[in-house]
């Protein structure tokens, strides 16, 4: 598990050079943003203490395999006191309803842990706001720093190489894209996550973009077709 410090409040953990997950700063320790893949918890946990707190709260951006592959044994690990916090959408399949019509898309683990709050949009985690973000799952969601417009953006952009939106291949994460729904909704989320002219954009793959709204725009030319 690699640690590097994005900014004050924010610390990215790096897991085989593959995916991502975020320690947010907050008073009483660290809210998680996603788990990564499976055998991660004590990586995890290890990471929370070496910044000098605990993980209170586990927040996913959505419930594909590789952000939510450590969250049964990181839940058993802390305990019930940890509140997990997944988009609705998302929490109803991996409890095993059928919501989409055709295919669904990405990897949908067997998860026993189930949400103890349900994301729609507009929330707040702690200094996070909660901006619903569908396209790449049903019930994707991000996350807003409003201390500092960091943008924790899950797989609506990945950042290798370049920003992209994941719908369409040839990029150099292509798993993105093949994991993606509705590759005509995650790029209007694309846009409203523009919208917000964030000074930091953070994905759940590829490192950290600093003052990103004109990576972000070229990005969504691409998606376009421009």
């Amino acid at each position: 598990m690699r640690a590097t410090q994005i900014t004050d409040n924010l610390i990215q953990l790096n897991r085989l050079h593959f995916v991502n997950a975020y320690l947010v700063r907050e008073s009483d320790g660290f809210t998680l943003v996603d788990t990564t893949i499976g055998k991660a918890a004590d990586g995890l946990v290890a990471a929370a203490r070496e910044a000098g707190g605990e993980i209170r709260r586990i927040a996913l951006t959505h419930g594909h395999g590789d952000h939510v592959g450590a969250l049964d044994a990181l839940h058993a690990r802390l305990g019930e006191d940890v509140e997990v916090l997944l988009g609705e959408l998302d929490a109803r399949i991996l409890a095993g309803e059928s919501i989409v019509d055709g295919e669904l898309r990405g990897s949908w683990p067997k998860v026993a842990t189930k949400p103890d709050t349900l994301l729609h949009g507009g929330e707040r985690v702690g200094s996070l706001e909660v901006v619903a973000s569908p396209g790449h799952t049903p019930g994707h969601v991000a996350f807003l720093d409003t201390r500092d417009r960091t943008l924790i953006a899950g797989d609506t952009f990945t950042t290798y190489w370049r920003a992209e939106i994941p719908n369409r291949l040839g990029q150099r994460f292509p798993l993105a894209t093949m994991g993606t729904q509705d590759r005509g909704q995650v790029v209007e989320s694309a846009r409203a996550l523009r919208e917000l002219e964030p000074a930091v954009l953070v994905c759940g793959h590829g490192p950290a973009l600093r003052s990103p709204v004109a990576a972000m725009d070229a990005a969504l030319a691409r998606a376009a077709g421009r």
